[in-house]
């Protein structure tokens, strides 16, 4: 065939995947089929437009690393292309155009956005990005569950209401500093082959890591009660009671254990855990013990050899038919099956 009379298409050239990913490609096609099932799994319910006059040079390239419950996403159309969400998926996305401008209209209002300022989604939101010609997007997607329990752990209490960050975000200021310095970290951790998280371990600090920094740097409901609280609760009897618990999570612990170390009657412990947390000690304990478990099977590498049962004893859960049975009504899914998904990553 002679290669003259084809259209001439714009060359597809390599633009802006950040270094922690380039050799993570996901997916690298014309078909815009494909392109929405993608972006439907990375964002949530949506449509993707790219725009009439540049149907031609349409070509989605997603690239992407996931550790347990962040992830870190490149995701570029080449063409201007417009994404409409129904409704986001069940997590917190950062998008940070790293080169050329979109604009997010989110509840009747328009935001622009640039490589100067990031689009923070909450879950079950409703918008419309669109995207110029040329215009990439670094996307941070954090699950619900997990932001939601740094936040928890950070307040010292259990939330009141859903979290909701403020739409758009300043990415130069002095404290933008701090989240860009958490992406270098995650970044250089990934990169890296000795890193601990290539070891198997080491995800889980590295992403509270990262949902700390969000929560302290973008501005949300729960600002001012994170940038004013003078310790981790408003009770003396709780700040000092979490802080044994936690210094002593993988040992038996008890009730005047606590009172001991806290300084305090087991009556107010008790009553300051209700009051604050509203929850007991022991069952606090136990949460915190559920979510380590998670933690570790989550981060569980093949070679390693790992079981159920060798990480639930190890933060004391000796009686493995109910610990499956709260396992499972705290995270959805059976400890056997966290793993197996690990497994099959």
């Amino acid at each position: 065939m002679d290669r003259t009379r084809d259209p001439v298409r714009r060359r597809i050239r390599p633009r802006g995947v950040p270094n922690a990913l380039q050799d993570h490609p996901v997916v690298d096609t014309d078909d815009r089929a494909l392109a929405l099932d993608m972006t439907r799994q990375l964002l949530g319910e949506c449509q993707v437009t790219p725009a009439r006059t540049e149907l031609d040079d349409f070509h989605c390239r997603l690239h992407a690393v996931q550790l347990i419950d962040v992830s870190m996403t490149y995701l570029d159309y080449a063409a201007a292309t417009s994404i409409k969400v129904a409704e986001s998926a069940d997590c917190y996305t950062v998008h940070m155009t790293s080169a050329g401008h979109g604009t997010a209209h989110i509840e009747g209002q328009e935001h622009h956005l640039t490589p100067f300022f990031a689009l923070v989604i909450s879950p079950r939101t409703t918008y419309t990005l669109s995207m110029d010609r040329d215009s990439p997007q670094n996307i941070i997607r954090i699950e619900r569950e997990a932001v939601e329990r740094q936040l928890s752990r950070l307040l010292g209490r259990q939330l009141r209401e859903p979290l909701v960050f403020d739409a758009v975000g300043d990415l130069t200021t002095d404290e933008a500093a701090r989240w860009h310095g958490a992406l270098q970290i995650f970044s250089n951790e990934v990169m890296s082959p000795r890193s601990l998280i290539q070891q198997g371990i080491g995800a889980a600090p590295l992403e509270e890591m990262v949902i700390s920094t969000l929560l302290l740097v973008q501005e949300n409901n729960y600002s001012h009660a994170l940038k004013s609280r003078p310790t981790t609760s408003g009770k003396p009897a709780v700040t000092r009671s979490i802080e044994f618990i936690e210094l002593h999570l993988a040992e038996p612990i008890t009730l005047n254990d606590i009172a001991r170390y806290a300084r305090m009657s087991p009556r107010s412990i008790q009553a300051g855990f209700r009051e604050d947390l509203g929850t007991t000690p022991i069952t606090f304990i136990r949460d915190r013990r559920l979510d380590a478990v998670r933690r570790d099977l989550l981060s569980a590498m093949p070679r390693e050899g790992i079981t159920v049962t060798d990480v639930a004893v190890r933060w004391g859960f000796n009686h493995l038919g109910s610990f499956s049975g709260i396992y499972r009504n705290r995270f959805g899914e059976s400890p056997s099956a966290t793993l197996r998904g690990t497994r099959s990553a």
